[in-house]
């Protein structure tokens, strides 16, 4: 194999382990970010639990007037 290529390859090889660290930190991030929404989420959910617990029922507001 010559100089020339073997140059060549680890050239190659740098720049991908380059990428795959970046790409990597790229996906620990977005995990990261999925965890907070995911928590964000769960939060938002029991709060609307909690305020529809809250609201007296509903099924009277559906009701229709006596005059009709």
């Amino acid at each position: 194999m010559s100089e020339e290529r073997f140059i060549d390859l680890e050239s190659r090889m740098a720049h991908q382990d380059q990428l795959l660290n970046e790409l990597n930190d790229v996906v620990t991030g977005q995990q990261a970010k999925i965890m907070q929404l995911d928590e964000l989420c769960k939060s938002l959910i029991a709060r609307i639990r909690s305020l529809s617990d809250a609201i007296p029922a509903a099924g009277s507001a559906d009701e229709r007037p006596p005059h009709y």
